[in-house]
Parts: C-alpha cells; structure tokens; sequence
C-alpha cells in the first residue's frame, strides 16, 4: 500500500481533475504519483442476431477513427445502469427494455481512477432518425455482423480496448 502524504491539483476540468501526489510507500521511501481522477463511464454491448451496434467517430488524441461499442461518462454519484440507458439512446437513438451488468474494467490502472462498466442491452430498438449527441460529437452508426467485427479486432483494426472486450465477450457466448 501507498500512503497519500501531499496532493497538488494540477488542473481541474470539466471531465477530470489532474493531481501530482507525494506518498509513501511501503518501504518507507518517498515518490510522486500523476493521476487523473474521472468519475468513470459505461459502455454498451447492443447485438441482436448477430449484429452489433457500434459508432464510428473520430478520436482527437490519437488523431484516428474509430470502430466503438455505444459509451458516455457518468456524472457525479449517477447510478451506471440509468447512465447506460442514456448513453444508448443518446448516441445511437436506440432505446433497451432493459440493461444487464457484464463486468467492470479499470482501463488504465496506472495513472487514472477511472471504471467502466459494462452492459448489454436488452430488447433495443429505434426510436428516432435525429441523435442526441453532444454539440461537439459527429458519430455515424454502424450494424456489423459479429464475426467481421470479431475478424476486425484481429488483424487490428479495431482498437478501443472497451469495444475488443466487449466483442470478446459477445463472440464467446455465441
């Protein structure tokens, strides 16, 4: 275990607070922690016969598009199921009768906070053309069978580590 000795907010922004952290570790030495707390997010496995449902949308860190599940933050204290819901809807205009938890995943263990939590959608269907997405998304939808979108983490293609999680899953449960 570590122990927090002194913590510096480096920034603190809409979506996440950086800090520098002095602590003490377990042998009694010193060192500094870099961590970017986020309240976490959700992501959504949404297929029916074989299809599943994923945005194309461009990512502005790594400069690419992607290939992802249907995914959002959580706000402050928001319970991941009804954010879940929101997420679908909001990104994709699909609506679940109901979500079902799959599992929890710390994307990057090293340097954030964050959790996602996964879930599949269950009974979606369409419930408008005109998404909801935020002022600042452009997200195309995309229905792709199962096994091209298994093939398409294979040779590389798609890269969202919650998206290859998400497709692992679906296709071992076929």
């Amino acid at each position: 275990m570590e122990k927090e000795i002194n913590r510096e907010i480096i920034f603190d922004g809409k979506i996440m607070q950086v800090t520098k952290e002095e602590v003490e570790l377990e042998d009694g030495k010193h060192a500094f922690r870099e961590v970017v707390y986020h309240h976490g997010g959700v992501c959504i496995l949404a297929i029916e016969n074989n299809q599943i449902l994923l945005v194309k949308q461009f990512r502005y860190p790594n400069r690419i598009e992607t290939l992802e599940i249907p995914a959002g933050k959580l706000e402050k204290d928001e319970d991941t199921k009804a954010c879940a819901f929101r997420e679908l809807e909001e990104e994709t205009n699909y609506r679940a009768r109901d979500m079902q938890f799959i599992l929890k995943v710390l994307p990057s263990p090293g340097y954030t906070s964050e959790w996602l939590y996964l879930y599949k959608a269950i009974d979606f269907h369409e419930v408008d053309d005109s998404l909801a997405c935020d002022d600042d998304e452009f997200i195309d939808i995309i229905k792709m069978d199962l096994d091209e979108a298994y093939q398409k983490v294979l040779d590389g293609t798609i890269v969202d580590a919650k998206t290859v999680i998400a497709i692992m899953y679906a296709y071992n449960q076929k």
